[in-house]
């Protein structure tokens, strides 16, 4: 009978062991996600750059689309950057920022087809394509 209540009490060890590992590697897991999260949420968001000052617009061909240009100006220690803000004119989508380029102070931009636009000579198929120069 001892033999049975001592295997039965190692059983109830090695699950407790088991249970305190989960539970910590979840929380471990959780820590690292949340900090993966704030680091992207903080140096690549695009939803979250500077507004800028207001360069230029073009609205495509069949007036679906107006891609709004603006330069941003990174202060003493950063070069000049351009901003293109797509806006939905026949829905009521928020804009979306599909262009982002460092040492850029002008924008060249040119519909191709309806859906296709070229900025500073990247051409971009809205509204599902982006440029951020941090991802290059």
């Amino acid at each position: 009978m001892s033999e049975y209540i001592d295997a039965n009490v190692t059983s109830m060890k090695k699950k407790a062991k088991r249970n305190v590992l989960g539970c910590f590697s979840t929380v471990v897991l959780l820590f690292l996600a949340f900090i993966g999260y704030g680091v992207y949420w903080a140096f690549y968001d695009m939803e979250r750059l500077p507004t800028g000052e207001y360069l230029t617009e073009e609205t495509s061909p069949d007036g679906k689309y107006t891609l709004k240009a603006y330069v941003t100006n990174g202060g003493a220690t950063t070069s000049y950057s351009v901003r293109g803000e797509l806006v939905f004119n026949e829905k009521s989508h928020k804009t979306k920022n599909i262009y982002w380029n460092y040492k850029e102070e002008s924008a060249e931009i040119s519909w191709k087809h309806n859906d296709t636009v070229v900025i500073n000579g990247k051409i971009l198929n809205v509204p599902h394509d982006k440029f951020d120069f941090r991802h290059q």
